[in-house]
């Protein structure tokens, strides 16, 4: 069966590692252009997808757009029997959907219905979920809206990061592109229609969103610091400084300081006042500095209480 595949980053590359692992038939790729870099923007960067499929010959092609008929007329001429897309960061319009007669499937990162969208990962951390997964649907003209062929669930840590659980479902999703496509050519696949009629969307993290914000309760604090790595990070003003906080833990109900309020600073860490008790700060980063402990940075600066 030829499978023509569409990624971009680190979490889509695996899934096409897989493919190649596997022995299956990848007759071409579609990746977004390259990024420029740089101060100037003068180095253009390749996706993690791009260097992957160049690195195996196969045809690579990189449209600017999926609507004015040269990605359609490409994906013709490749002839696949089935589309495989994984965080390609586009949406595929209705007459691409048609071409392969197996159809067209993506590997999402998230229990769909549950956090459609661009950031289900972090979304679903954010939102203090415990448990999330991939889902392996069939791609609709609607954003994440198709027909659901299987699952794999998995426990989210109580202190896993984004990033961390970004690791691990990226390999479950691998793993799932692969059965699912085995079970596409054997005939054995079921559909299931989404109900998203209460599910919580995952729209693209924004840089605004990472000021800690002191008069909101300590759980929802940490899963920002957790939900909001390994970008944009969490911030927050101490002392006058402004760090990025990388970890940090409950350590209190009661409330003995203004939201925001910083209490004590000491080897074991920053402690400051929440909507609902006390967070100690246990890992940031000044501004061009490394990420260090706080106890760390606190022998070598003082922070103004």
């Amino acid at each position: 069966m030829r499978i023509l595949f569409m990624g971009t980053p680190e979490f889509a590359a695996a899934s096409l590692a897989a493919l190649y692992a596997g022995g299956y038939d990848v007759c071409g790729v579609f990746t977004k252009p390259d990024k420029p870099s740089g101060r100037r923007g003068m180095k253009l960067v390749f996706s993690p997808v791009k260097e992957l499929a160049l690195r195996h010959g196969t045809p690579l092609f990189q449209p600017a757009k999926m609507r004015d008929g040269t990605a359609l007329e490409t994906v013709k001429s490749l002839s696949p029997d089935l589309i495989a897309v994984v965080a390609y960061g586009r949406i595929l319009p209705p007459d691409i959907l048609s071409v392969p007669e197996r159809g067209c499937i993506n590997i999402h990162g998230s229990l769909l219905p549950k956090y459609r969208g661009a950031a289900p990962i972090q979304r679903a951390v954010l939102g203090g979920e415990t448990v999330t997964g991939v889902t392996a649907m069939y791609l609709a003209e609607e954003m994440d809206a198709g027909d659901i062929i299987s699952m794999v669930k998995t426990e989210i840590g109580e202190t896993e990061t984004s990033g961390q659980l970004t690791e691990r479902l990226m390999a479950m999703g691998a793993s799932l592109l692969c059965r699912t496509v085995d079970d596409i050519a054997a005939g054995k696949v079921q559909r299931t229609p989404q109900d998203a009629s209460e599910a919580p969307f995952a729209p693209p993290i924004q840089l605004e969103e990472a000021p800690i914000v002191w008069t909101r309760f300590r759980r929802e604090i940490l899963n920002q610091i957790r939900g909001l790595q390994p970008w944009p990070v969490a911030t927050a003003e101490l002392g006058g400084t402004l760090f990025k906080i990388y970890r940090a833990e409950g350590c209190g109900t009661e409330i003995s300081g203004k939201p925001g309020e910083v209490l004590s600073a000491g080897k074991e860490g920053i402690t400051v006042a929440c909507g609902d008790g006390t967070i100690r700060i246990t890992e940031l980063q000044a501004p061009g500095g490394k990420r260090m402990a706080a106890g760390d940075y606190l022998r070598g600066h003082d922070l103004c209480l």
